[in-house]
């Protein structure tokens, strides 16, 4: 895992789990690939092993790591599809119509929208 930075706006737990989903989401941890160890997160981010351990098991809960007795936590084939699916479905329904509020607010035309960002010193907009 890579260094992290903690924010008082959620539980630790969770950013936890959240950063172990982008790195699912990346590629960076592909299906079969194992989680590192309860302890070994612990003691790298000077965490509790009882807060690591609940962020595994929320993303066992969602099948998207499963236990190997004796192993550890290994990332589920399905892992990747069902993060992308989610992703997508919270996208659409929670951050577009945000976007699409905010077009309108400003309105932007869709050929403004597709043609790229206008810093006010392009030529056509010359004198």
């Amino acid at each position: 895992m890579t260094a992290i930075q903690w924010s008082d706006g959620a539980p630790i737990y969770r950013q936890l789990k959240e950063r172990v989903v982008a790195m699912m989401l990346d590629g960076v941890l592909k299906p079969g690939d194992a989680l590192p160890s309860v302890r070994q997160v612990a003691a790298e981010y000077q965490l509790n092993p009882i807060t690591v351990s609940r962020a595994y098991q929320e993303l066992a809960d969602e099948a998207l790591v499963e236990k190997r007795r004796g192993l550890g936590m290994y990332v589920t084939e399905e892992a990747s599809r069902k993060l992308l699916m989610n992703e997508r479905e919270r996208f659409l329904h929670e951050e577009w119509p945000l976007v699409l509020e905010r077009i309108a607010r400003l309105g932007l035309r869709t050929e403004e929208l597709l043609g790229g960002v206008s810093n006010g010193n392009d030529k056509a907009d010359a004198p």
